[in-house]
Formats: structure tokens, sequence, C-alpha cells
């Protein structure tokens, strides 16, 4: 196997072991357009790498958190609906990014690349990078993992029983910003939300518990990246559509699951 599909198979499988019960929270607070907006602003974050001549994972990274800081004060003004703040940041920031991007480094950035992943251009600090952050979210999940369960069944009578729900809250919203930041490489910023989303939903017809959902959206997303990958290499398909295909696919042999049982 050739050594840049090896370091795209690490990086792929990095990214699905995090964002398979990060997604499970997406997907039972219905957090799509969360992810949505943090994707779009991850463009952001390239401008201002380029612009302060940084580490472009890192940029995006900062980029991405910012944004989530300024969703939760934005939240906590209560002058729009969350939907509504949403909608005003996913759009303005992509745009925002694009024009950044073609105005400061005209025909020298990869637009593609960001827009849609360039998985198979993966160096081994990119895996690296993604395995480091992967791993400390996936401890700070199992350290919040009941009392994000409280507030995801119920936020009132969690704030009762004592958990910090605002604190908790935007502990997940960061969380979400920062695998969406290492997940850009794999799957770009238009589609990195599916990766999040689908291997969640999937699982979420399969398990019985919240803690087997978490393992089987890790697990799928897994499959996408082998099965994506495998595509790529033979028959010559873009990596990171192909890694979404590989989901949406387990996702309908789900559903014809349900329907023959």
């Amino acid at each position: 196997m050739p050594e840049f599909l090896l370091l795209a198979l690490a990086a792929g499988l990095g990214v699905a072991l995090v964002s398979g019960p990060l997604g499970c929270f997406a997907v039972w607070r219905r957090m799509a357009y969360f992810g949505d907006t943090m994707a779009h602003s991850a463009l952001l974050g390239v401008t201002l790498g380029l612009l302060l001549d940084i580490n472009i994972n890192l940029a995006v990274a900062m980029g991405c958190l910012l944004i989530a800081l300024l969703l939760v004060a934005l939240q906590r003004g209560r002058q729009l609906a969350t939907d509504t703040l949403l909608g005003i940041l996913s759009h303005s920031t992509l745009a925002l990014g694009l024009v950044a991007i073609s105005v400061i480094s005209p025909g020298r950035i990869n637009l593609m690349g960001y827009l849609f992943g360039d998985i198979l251009a993966t160096t081994t600090v990119d895996v690296i990078t993604i395995w480091a952050v992967g791993i400390l979210v996936l401890i700070a999940l199992a350290y919040l993992w009941r009392p994000l369960l409280s507030i995801t069944v119920h936020e009132d009578l969690a704030h009762v029983e004592g958990v910090p729900v605002t604190a908790v809250r935007t502990a997940l919203m960061l969380l979400m910003a920062l695998v969406i930041a290492i997940a850009m490489k794999v799957v770009g910023v238009l589609l990195i939300t599916a990766l999040l989303i689908i291997p969640a939903a999937t699982a979420r017809r399969l398990a019985r518990t919240p803690e087997q959902m978490a393992l089987f959206a890790s697990g799928i997303g897994a499959l996408a990246v082998v099965g994506g990958l495998t595509a790529s290499f033979y028959w010559d398909w873009p990596a990171g559509p192909a890694i979404v295909l590989g989901t949406t696919g387990v996702f309908v042999l789900s559903l014809l699951k349900k329907q023959t049982q």
C-alpha cells in the first residue's frame, strides 16, 4: 500500500473515531445546522492563517473556537432565535472566507481541497494533529458524558440536579468546533457535517443504548473511510465525497434492514 494512502487511512480513521460519539450529540440535540456554521467558519481560519503566516490547522481551530464563543455570546443576548443566528453566521462566514481567500491569495490556494477535502495529501504532521486532538476530545467527552446526557434529556431537570447547563453546553460546542477543524482535511468544509450526522443517524437505528450508538457511529464512520479510500484508489473517485457516499450507503442499508424486519 502506498505511503500516502496509509497516511490518509490513519487520518480518516482518527476523524471517524471522534466524530462518532460527538455526532450522536449533534443528532440528539439537533445541532446539524450548528455543525454547518462551524464548518463554514473554517474558511475564515484559513484566511487568518494566511494573514498571520501561522499553521493553517491551528488557525482553523482558532477560527472555529472563536465563532463558537461568539455564538454562545449572541445566544445569551436573546436578540434572535438560534436557528436565525446560525443561518446568518453560516452563510456570512462562508462568503467572507471565500472572498478573503480570493483577495489575499488568488490562485495560490487549492480552494477545492478546502471545500471537499484533500485527504490524499495528508502529511505525518496532519495525522499526529488529528489523533492528538481526537484523543483529547474523547477524554473530554468521557468526562462530560453523564452531564451531556442529562442536559440532552431535559435541561431544566439537569439544572435542578446541579448540572452546570450553560458550561456543559458551551463545552460541547467547543469540542465540536475542534473536531470540525481537524475534519476539514478529510472531507472538506462542505461535507464535514455529513460525516458527523450520517453515521450517528445510522447508528441510532441499530443501537439500544447511548453508548452503543456512539460505538456504532464510530465504526460506521471508519467503514466509510475504508470504503471511500478504496473507491478513490481503484476508480479515481474524489476521496472526501466518496467517504460521505460510503456513510450514505450504510444508512440506506439500515433503512432496508428495518423495512425487512
